[in-house]
């Protein structure tokens, strides 16, 4: 896939082109493609690979100088991501507070946060979770029921938080709690900075079908944080989380299309040598495959020209969203199948090739990042226009 964006970032296009073709080797350039946003695979290798950027000066790419960032444009960094993207460079490690923190505290957090946990962020020295969905209380964040309670200077936190990417990893996490006991819903909430290392935080992994253990469960019991580690205002903490799962839904699918895209040239391959092109049935299927991440592609164009243009995405971000979740698991079905018995063969001691993890971890992203059903709520009732859901 190649997109030109204009004379007036190619010759910063060719900065990342010369800088990644210089440093992307070694040990790196055998890890092309490694890991993912439910994929914890070689986590030292990646996190390594991080500081190689951080010491470039490519993370951050659009974050302020004072900050530690580079002060570039929105079109700079869609620059950057799409050719981080096209080299098939190893997944970020840092990817939540990159993608998800950094952002909101950009938009939301005061200076003093700003000025605390932004440079840590781009020099890989801390490492963050997200405290969002609960037992219960998944796609339905309205129903958070951890709660903190102010103490003089300090916010005490108590709950269960759960499918924390990378949580096992994290020195701190951005928490969702109930602040107003009497509220209900989207109100009483506040958005919380809370650090780990301290006793009333313990982190579980919890192992996936592909074996890795790149999510965990989280316990606050009676954890503590400072009363100045709230992001936007008390009560809020609503608005804050919608800013940022915002984010998530802009610039970040296209690197995962292109993904996408891959796997969908490598199943086209695996069709003419297995000889499945002559069967009219899956030939279709193949087709209809190759046609989906056209059109991820063209939805994720549009979701740029929305963000480039200085405008909130629309609905195209959620059914973008909607859209590419469902049909990968799709694509990942159609290439387990044309693979046949070896597709089922797994390694020692369960070792997955990389077709068999995509597959397997495709299953969880019609839940993270919102689920199918709420999406589908979503589009009708705020974009169609149809009758809400009956509330219990």
């Amino acid at each position: 896939m190649e997109l030109d964006f204009g004379p007036a970032v190619r010759d910063f296009r060719d900065e990342v082109r010369d800088w990644l073709a210089d440093h992307l080797v070694g040990e790196f350039a055998e890890h092309r493609g490694v890991g993912g946003p439910t994929d914890g695979a070689a986590w030292e290798v990646r996190l390594a690979w991080d500081r190689e950027l951080s010491a470039g000066g490519w993370l951050g790419v659009g974050w302020p100088k004072e900050y530690g960032g580079r002060g570039l444009g929105l079109l700079e960094e869609i620059v950057f991501e799409y050719e981080y993207a096209r080299v098939n460079a190893p997944y970020r490690a840092t990817v939540n507070a990159l993608d998800l923190l950094g952002p909101m505290l950009l938009k939301m957090g005061s200076e003093a946060q700003k000025k605390r946990f932004l440079p840590p962020i781009l020099a890989v020295e801390e490492l963050w979770g997200q405290g969002f969905s609960e037992p219960g209380a998944g796609s339905d964040l309205a129903s958070v029921r951890t709660r903190a309670e102010r103490e003089g200077d300090e916010w005490v936190v108590s709950g269960q938080k759960v499918w924390t990417s990378f949580g096992v990893h994290a020195d701190w996490v951005y928490v969702l709690t109930r602040t107003d006991p009497q509220s209900a819903r989207h109100k009483g909430l506040s958005l919380l900075l809370v650090p780990t290392d301290q006793p009333g935080v313990e982190i579980r992994p919890i192992r996936n079908l592909a074996g890795q253990d790149e999510f965990a469960e989280i316990f606050l019991s009676d954890a503590r944080t400072g009363a100045d580690m709230v992001v936007g205002e008390v009560g809020q903490g609503w608005r804050t989380a919608m800013a940022t799962l915002g984010i998530e839904r802009g610039t970040t699918l296209l690197p995962q299309q292109l993904t996408f895209e891959r796997e969908a040239e490598a199943l086209i391959d695996l069709a003419r040598e297995r000889d499945a092109l002559d069967d009219p049935m899956l030939r279709r299927r193949i087709v209809d495959a190759w046609i989906s991440v056209r059109i991820m592609r063209t939805t994720n164009l549009r979701t740029i020209a929305e963000l480039t243009a200085g405008r909130t995405p629309g609905a195209q971000a959620t059914t973008a969203k909607l859209y590419a979740s469902t049909r990968h698991q799709q694509l990942g079905q159609l290439a387990t199948e044309l693979a046949g018995p070896a597709g089922q063969i797994v390694g020692e001691d369960y070792a997955l090739d990389r077709r068999q993890r995509s597959f397997l971890l495709s299953l969880a992203e019609t839940i993270y990042g919102g689920s199918s059903e709420i999406q589908r709520n979503i589009i009708g009732e705020q974009v169609l226009g149809l009758p809400k859901e009956p509330r219990p």
